[in-house]
């Protein structure tokens, strides 16, 4: 076992550095200059100053306020110290602990991780579907204000009021037989090529302009109004961003707090932008949304010829791939709804008779060259 270790001496009154031989014996420390002196350090009377972490230089001192002092850079220094003197060396550092240390350290990291993951895969999850019933609809509106706010900004917002009266008829008509909706529904038209819509919390509904300029009749668009009031109704929207979002969220909408939802707007917005719910919902949003157009008296085939005259136009229009790509299947969706109007009625009421649907283009101003 090694017992001598090279090392430097500061004698405290001068910056000079001697080099030191450095011997570990049983009652103390021994140093033997270049020049032949002898240093006697008993270890009741040295403490410990630096060398507690792995890299560092070891460094002891002796003596009061102006102390003499000894390093050593061999990390093992510390640890054949213990072992020749482990009786007078409780107040020096030991590197096992240090080791024990890194791996409690790691198992710690470990166990985190695997809380974290426990939380997030089944705790979180848990809290959320407990949670949802229970937002308060103000406070459900007020973020869906927020979101608006930043996804539809009001000078993207086509406001042509005739065409604005319109659509407004169509979802009037939609949800007129809706018992006791806690909701008062909205929609917003933003000037954008995109075929796209969806569904914020609180009863805020986002059309773009690509998607209505697909629409070939009033039924159709109806049935696209249909699928996103039961996002709304079912509540998926709200349940996908507290999931998301930060637990301060979460927090806020137990609570009932709207004094953050215009910061919690801006981090919901990120996220409902790229959000895709899941299969389970978007099959629960169809048949509810069926079930709406049915209770209306609205032709329910509306929603299926949407569908397929979108999916005729996949291949040629690649504005159409983002709205299809965030919902199931297309061909299965369609069978699906086609099954479900097997409770149509014999004769479904018309939607705006006497309008021309092609007349809702102009909702939004003309494009610029």
């Amino acid at each position: 076992m090694q017992t001598e270790w090279e090392g430097y001496y500061l004698d405290g009154q001068t910056a000079a550095r001697q080099r030191v031989a450095i011997r570990l014996k049983d009652g103390g420390l021994e140093g033997i200059g270049e020049s032949g002196a002898r240093l006697w350090w008993p270890y009741a009377e040295i403490r410990q100053t630096q060398g507690f972490y792995a890299g560092e230089q070891v460094r002891l001192e002796k003596g009061g306020e102006v102390a003499q002092t000894l390093l050593v850079s061999d990390p093992a220094f510390l640890s054949v110290l213990h072992q020749v003197a482990p009786q007078f060396t409780a107040h020096f550092h030991d590197p096992a602990r240090r080791r024990l240390r890194v791996k409690l350290t790691g198992l710690a990291a470990v166990a985190a991780a695997g809380i974290i993951t426990v939380l997030y895969l089944w705790g979180i999850p848990a809290l959320v579907e407990f949670a949802t019933p229970r937002v308060p609809v103000s406070w459900e509106e007020r973020l869906g204000e927020a979101v608006a706010a930043q996804l539809a900004p009001p000078e993207q917002r086509c406001t042509d009021p005739a065409r604005a009266q319109v659509i407004d008829d169509v979802l009037a008509a939609l949800t007129a037989p809706l018992p006791n909706s806690p909701y008062t529904f909205r929609v917003i038209v933003v000037n954008d090529p995109a075929v796209n819509a969806f569904a914020a919390p609180g009863g805020y509904i986002v059309l773009f302009r690509g998607l209505i300029e697909q629409t070939r009749t009033a039924e159709e668009l109806a049935g696209v109004l249909a699928h996103e009031v039961q996002h709304v109704l079912q509540r998926h929207a709200t349940r996908a961003l507290l999931q998301h979002a930060a637990t301060g969220l979460l927090l806020a909408a137990l609570t009932g707090d709207a004094s953050g939802t215009v910061d919690y707007g801006r981090e919901s917005a990120r996220a409902l932008s790229t959000l895709q719910y899941s299969r389970r919902r978007e099959e629960a949003a169809d048949a509810g949304g069926m079930q709406m157009l049915l209770a209306a008296g609205i032709d329910p085939t509306g929603m299926i010829t949407f569908f397929e005259s979108l999916k005729e136009k996949e291949r040629t229009t690649p504005a159409v791939l983002q709205y299809l790509s965030t919902h199931p299947s297309t061909d299965e969706r369609i069978e699906k709804l086609k099954a479900l109007t097997g409770q149509s009625p014999r004769s479904a009421a018309k939607l705006l008779r006497h309008y021309n649907w092609r007349d809702i283009d102009k909702i939004c101003p003309a494009p610029t060259a």
